[in-house]
């Protein structure tokens, strides 16, 4: 990789001293390529079956690596949503924080979704889930995704790290602040990063960082966790924003993370020259790095950083859920309403083997949703997706939302019309599906037995109901 920055290369041959030759010749080197399999979805066993697979990511409990000729992206599995595309390194962030079904997490810089889709695997739909991007076009994909993986726990948030810190105060059991960075370590994966980067840009990057962790703090609970990670290689974003924080946040420690092979935890030279103080020595070491040259991903920083206290309920958690006020992506619809469930009813008994908690549906406009225990008053914030989305509610019936159809299983549905991955291929590109004689009216599209899609059948043809906004041809 010749169009590296020779200022970038300076510095790292500086900081690596002898390490610097392995490090600078793995630009060289064929990249890593990771998925990770949605346990929501899609057992282990039947995951490791797929042609793709290579290999595991040994530091991800669901990470995998896959042939990149195969093009896996390209697949009626991606579409059905039983995996994610992800880079390796990425993956290790929602390890470190442990999350568990039942607690409010937040992802503060969520986009594109890779780590709020993981940790939603391991909430295992229970608990709620915030996803935050303050950018609206990243924030739509975010949502794109979340709906993908059939995900029935997140509110999807359009926000700068400020409004939202007033309205979640010490309210967060774990946070993940996956912060922008100057991007150091995806120049292998990404060339155009490295034509971006300057030193200037990496010290704009570290004060912006200061701010959102910053602001994450005030969001997390006594006895909470949060990590904080970049994919960038500079102290100045990595161990001196740590440095930073300790020094300016009273009750806060940086936990020691699990070692793999290829990671390595805070160098000497740098905790004693440009990083850290000699007080907070200790803690800086236990943050890890991943390194492109020792590791099958690519180059990765993460903090793992406890608050102090005792953990309890907040004083702000209710059912109070009236005032939630839909984002952009939803221009004609109004602040939530109890709905008037008359079609959605009549759907669920015609066509439903379960049943929604109606304490749990709120009405935007005609867009019915079905939002997470957990949730409580956010008038005023921008807000992307409410929960679930379920459908619409039309003058005289209810249509089910794709959303919906990526949730169920063909269990929870009286009817369903199963596909072979070349006839899901032909359905997704926008063609009709054959099906029984006998099934009329809403049925679920699946392919190999994995949710997909809604179709509305008779006379022994689906009507193709996939979004027109996705077909694609595969």
């Amino acid at each position: 990789m010749n169009n590296l920055p020779e200022e970038f290369c300076g510095k790292m041959k500086r900081l690596l001293g002898d390490e610097y030759t392995a490090f600078i010749e793995g630009y060289d080197n064929e990249r890593e390529y990771g998925l990770r399999r949605n346990a929501l979805k899609i057992c282990t066993d039947e995951f490791e079956k797929m042609d793709f697979v290579t290999g595991k990511v040994n530091w991800a409990s669901e990470g995998y690596y896959y042939d990149a000729s195969m093009r896996p992206g390209k697949h009626p599995y991606h579409e059905a949503g039983l995996y994610y595309i992800q880079e390796p390194s990425a993956m290790s962030v929602a390890e470190l924080i442990e999350v568990k079904p039942g607690e409010k997490v937040l992802d503060l810089c969520a986009a594109p979704g890779g780590k709020s889709t993981q940790v939603a695997c391991k909430m295992q739909n229970k608990g709620l889930l915030v996803s935050n991007e303050i950018n609206a076009s990243r924030a739509k994909i975010l949502s794109q995704n979340i709906e993908r993986l059939g995900i029935a726990n997140a509110v999807v948030l359009n926000e700068d790290s400020d409004k939202l810190a007033e309205t979640f105060p010490e309210f967060f059991d774990k946070i993940i602040v996956d912060a922008p960075c100057s991007g150091e370590g995806m120049f292998r994966k990404d060339e155009n990063a490295s034509s971006e980067w300057s030193e200037e840009q990496v010290k704009v990057c570290a004060d912006r960082q200061k701010m959102i962790l910053g602001n994450a703090a005030k969001m997390l609970k006594p006895g909470g966790k949060m990590v904080y990670s970049t994919c960038t290689f500079s102290p100045e974003e990595n161990e001196q924003v740590i440095k930073w924080f300790l020094a300016t946040h009273e009750g806060y420690e940086v936990l020691k993370c699990r070692d793999y092979e290829g990671f390595s935890c805070g160098r000497k030279e740098w905790t004693e020259t440009d990083v850290i103080s000699q007080d907070v020595g200790s803690q800086i070491g236990n943050t890890i790095r991943l390194w492109p040259h020792k590791t099958g991903g690519e180059g990765h920083f993460a903090a793992l950083i406890k608050k102090s206290g005792e953990s309890m309920e907040n004083a702000i958690i209710g059912k109070d859920i009236k005032n939630i006020k839909n984002g952009k992506n939803g221009k004609n619809a109004k602040n939530g309403k109890r709905p008037a469930l008359g079609g959605f009813d009549e759907f669920c008994k015609l066509y439903l083997n379960i049943s929604f908690d109606k304490n749990r549906l709120m009405t935007f406009g005609e867009q019915l949703y079905y939002v997470p225990e957990e949730m409580i008053d956010i008038n005023g914030l921008k807000v992307m997706r409410p929960g679930l989305h379920l459908g619409t509610n039309k003058k005289n019936r209810f249509e089910p939302s794709h959303a919906l159809a990526l949730h169920l299983t063909d269990k929870e549905v009286k009817n369903s019309v199963n596909l072979t991955v070349d006839e899901a291929a032909s359905y997704i590109e926008g063609n009709p599906a054959k099906c029984r004689q006998d099934v009329k009216g809403w049925a679920l599209i699946t392919v190999d037995g994995y949710s997909l899609a809604w179709t509305k059948c008779s006379g022994g043809v689906g009507k193709n109901h996939y979004p027109k906004g996705l077909r694609v041809k595969l």
